[in-house]
């Protein structure tokens, strides 16, 4: 972590101290000046990686890199590929070193660059330590990205975006933020549905129509789905590309199960009709006809002051 002299007296008496990867990234993208540098507890860094399972495949932007602790960590045990960004040019060096000594140059590599002008767009992984507003200033980035793009987040989350994983880790040389306690969060990027979509189903032998209308905010969904003349509320939840969609018994109509893969304007996958002995198991396929908007569409990336 690097912070300036009079910001450290002012974080350390109460208001919220960060590391970046293995730097404040506040200062980070403000300034190169004097600095105290105060390196993430390793377990924080291994933690992470494992919620946001990396694997050799995976490609890893580091959000305010500090000395490349995180990247290198990336590298040398999950063998990703990574980048990390920062403004501070002895960091930088340091980390570039640091790369260097652990054999894995042809894997990582560490860029001057704002944070929020980055293009995260080749990222399978996205790790942070940012204070809240700046989690919340990327946060429309983060949602535009890939579905199934995973991002980790320390200490602090990402506002009304509830993770998917969080954990609370002992850590007994933390010494800023809340001494002793890191609070770790995990998000997979979900695919979009809002809007209309069509079923046809084949049902014990005969073809039944459905129609579905879906809002989402974050991966959260809700709406209704009309089975011919009777509809049903849905709630669901998608990670990834993967959703899962439930209208519970109503009217007569038993508790209906669909769930998925989305791609390309559909969805593959089965549906579940009724509970116990009388539950089956039929093939579901929908197409969207009509697209809809998030709920948090209107969120927008401030401008850069």
């Amino acid at each position: 972590m690097k912070m300036a002299g009079v910001q450290v007296a002012k974080l350390l008496a109460g208001a919220a101290l960060v590391m970046g990867g293995f730097a404040s990234p506040a200062v980070a993208q403000e300034g190169r000046g004097d600095v105290v540098y105060v390196p993430t507890p390793q377990i924080v860094v291994d933690t992470m990686l494992q919620m946001a399972k990396v694997g050799p495949k995976d490609f890893l932007i580091d959000l305010g890199s500090g000395d490349g602790r995180f990247v290198i960590t990336a590298a040398t045990k999950y063998g990703a590929s990574a980048f990390g960004v920062d403004l501070d040019t002895y960091l930088l060096k340091l980390a570039n070193q640091n790369a260097k000594k652990a054999g894995v140059t042809d894997k990582v590599s560490f860029i001057e660059q704002n944070l929020f002008t980055t293009d995260l767009s080749r990222a399978t992984v996205i790790s942070t330590y940012l204070l809240p507003e700046m989690n919340l200033r990327l946060r429309p980035k983060f949602m535009a990205l890939k579905p199934g793009t995973r991002i980790v987040t320390h200490d602090y989350h990402l506002g009304e975006w509830d993770p998917d994983e969080q954990r609370e880790l002992s850590v007994p040389e933390k010494k800023v933020g809340e001494p002793g306690i890191s609070y770790l969060f995990s998000y997979v990027v979900p695919a979009r549905v809002p809007g209309k979509w069509q079923s046809v189903v084949a049902i014990g032998g005969r073809e039944t129509p459905m129609e579905f209308t879906l809002q989402q905010e974050f991966q959260e969904v809700e709406g209704k789905v009309e089975i011919r003349d009777r509809s049903a509320e849905l709630r669901g939840r998608i990670m990834g590309e993967r959703i899962r969609l439930v209208a519970a018994p109503r009217n007569g109509v038993p508790r209906h199960e669909f769930s998925g893969q989305i791609g390309n304007g559909a969805i593959t996958g089965t549906l579940v009709i009724g509970e116990g002995a009388a539950r089956q198991q039929v093939a579901w396929n929908a197409r969207q006809i009509q697209r809809g908007e998030l709920k948090r569409a209107s969120d927008e990336l401030p401008e850069e002051k």
